[in-house]
């Protein structure tokens, strides 16, 4: 008896322990407003490598952003072999592992706003593995975003020996 009422008490203070850890820029934090889509480029990409896969990615540098609520955005690219081009504006919550994309873009139409966007695991979401490459290869560094935009293009270019110079590891 006395060592359940122990168990259930260490229990208590473990839920109320983790509690204080939360930190609470995770409790607080709101989303900025998501500038508008830019242009779509397909020249000067950077290219991510996506095995087992028919079409080509690639981050436009250009497009890479960093706002005041740590959220990372940028425009993805993907080209089929028939020369097919599709846009994606999306962007990264690094310390939660989410991704929200925000428009898409086809030639006929330019970009569409997605009418609804909502912050979805990025480790499970269907069709979300060019996502998890960019995060993993130079979006994010830990549970924050890597820096700035240029040191995000910076690594997102480098080969995985070369990828967070600066004193990170690759995850």
């Amino acid at each position: 008896m006395h060592r359940r009422i122990l168990a259930l008490a260490l229990a208590g203070a473990a839920a109320a322990a983790s509690a204080q850890l939360i930190p609470d820029v995770l409790i607080n934090w709101k989303e900025a407003e998501a500038p508008p889509p830019p242009a779509v480029r397909t020249e000067g990409l950077i290219p991510i490598e996506m095995p087992s896969s028919s079409l080509r990615f690639g981050v436009d540098p250009a497009s890479i952003t960093v706002g005041p609520d740590s959220v990372v955005r940028y425009v993805v690219v993907a080209a089929s072999s028939s020369g097919a081009v599709n846009g994606i504006y999306e962007g990264i919550r690094c310390n939660t592992a989410e991704v929200k994309i925000y428009a898409r873009y086809t030639p006929g139409s330019g970009w569409v706003a997605v009418k609804e966007p909502v912050w979805q695991d990025l480790r499970v979401m269907a069709n979300s593995r060019h996502t998890l490459a960019i995060a993993r290869n130079g979006a994010c560094q830990d549970h924050a975003p890597n820096g700035s935009p240029v040191q995000i293009a910076q690594d997102l270019r480098g080969g995985p020996d070369r990828r967070f110079e600066r004193g990170g590891v690759n995850r």
